[in-house]
């Protein structure tokens, strides 16, 4: 495969979860996180749609602090090793069974 790095990061509750508990996303109204969400929710939406943008953010600031090259450290990596894992064990901090802090009432279909 090709381009790697032009593929989307997956706007799944690990990475937006991170961005949330590190209050990089903070909600508008703070009872947000007190409720739980249709998946197709305005409030998962702009989560999911947000999330998908600062990704690529993450990605340019990791890249440029480690003096690595997109080549050479893709999203994929970035996200891997480091959001994916980052979110599961802040998560496991912030709350004793490592949900994600926005609930959305899914069947497991989007995240």
């Amino acid at each position: 495969m090709t381009d790697i790095d032009l593929l989307t990061g997956l706007p799944e509750y690990r990475n937006g979860g991170l961005l949330l508990d590190l209050g990089v996303l903070v909600p508008k109204q703070t009872e947000i996180l007190a409720q739980t969400h249709a998946v197709g929710s305005a409030v998962v939406v702009e989560w999911r749609a947000l999330t998908v943008a600062l990704l690529d953010h993450v990605a340019h600031h990791v890249r440029h602090l480690l003096k690595v090259s997109i080549e050479e450290y893709p999203l994929a990596r970035i996200l891997e090793g480091g959001t994916w894992r980052a979110g599961r064990q802040v998560a496991r901090q912030r709350r004793a069974d490592g949900s994600p802090p926005l609930r959305v009432e899914s069947d497991g279909t989007v995240f």
